[in-house]
């Protein structure tokens, strides 16, 4: 079972990436009455919240002539222009109501900076702005890191190959996970975190306490 040096981290469980949202995940719903159980083993549990301002560098709207889902060039490298989503303070940045995780630690907000968007819980999409994520798990003493949540192609497989190279054991636990999977983007995430020495397990093997 998961001990003292584990946390399990929950990306971007927001209403705006459910179903009905401004950038749902194909049944991202479903994931979330399973989290509580799961989370209710790790006695450090982090949150993560996409928070961007109104403004954001990653809204479609903000760059003419571009499309939804258009991959353009900005100053930190490759940027999918995505709908407006996640606006601080808005009910689509909210957490999902049924996330039953009342004794996380703390939620780690990014892509709060309007020019630098941020996938990963851990390392700004500029691969040079750090949230402080790393040191302060390393602080509580955390080595192995757990990761669902949304989206798997994105913010997960970023904040996975981001713990990795942070020096932290990282595990997906993959039915808590859901994707995007924009023109084979999970297939090539899958593989990014493979390459990376990321685990798939699931949250079957993990409550049962079949996961070494």
């Amino acid at each position: 079972m998961p001990g003292a040096r584990d946390c399990l981290l929950v990306v971007d469980v927001q209403n705006d990436f459910l179903p009905g949202g401004a950038l749902a995940v194909p049944r991202g719903d479903e994931i979330v009455p399973a989290i509580g159980p799961l989370a209710r083993l790790f006695a450090t549990v982090v949150l993560t919240q996409d928070w961007h301002p109104a403004d954001h560098v990653s809204f479609a709207v903000h760059h003419p002539g571009r499309a939804l889902f258009e991959t353009i060039a900005l100053p930190y490298g490759p940027q999918v222009l995505w709908p407006v989503h996640c606006v601080q303070e808005s009910p689509g940045a909210a957490l999902a109501e049924g996330l039953d995780v009342p004794h996380a630690a703390m939620i780690q907000r990014k892509g709060c900076h309007t020019a630098i968007d941020s996938y990963s819980a851990f390392l700004e999409a500029d691969r040079a702005t750090v949230t402080g994520l790393a040191g302060w798990l390393k602080a509580r003493g955390v080595e192995r890191v757990f990761i669902c949540g949304l989206a798997t192609d994105f913010c997960v497989a970023w904040t996975a190959g981001d713990a990795r190279a942070a020096g932290f054991e990282t595990v997906v636990v993959e039915d808590l996970c859901r994707a995007i999977d924009l023109d084979g983007s999970l297939a090539a995430a899958w593989a990014a975190m493979g390459a990376a020495g990321v685990i798939r397990a699931t949250s079957a093997e993990i409550l049962s306490g079949a996961f070494g």
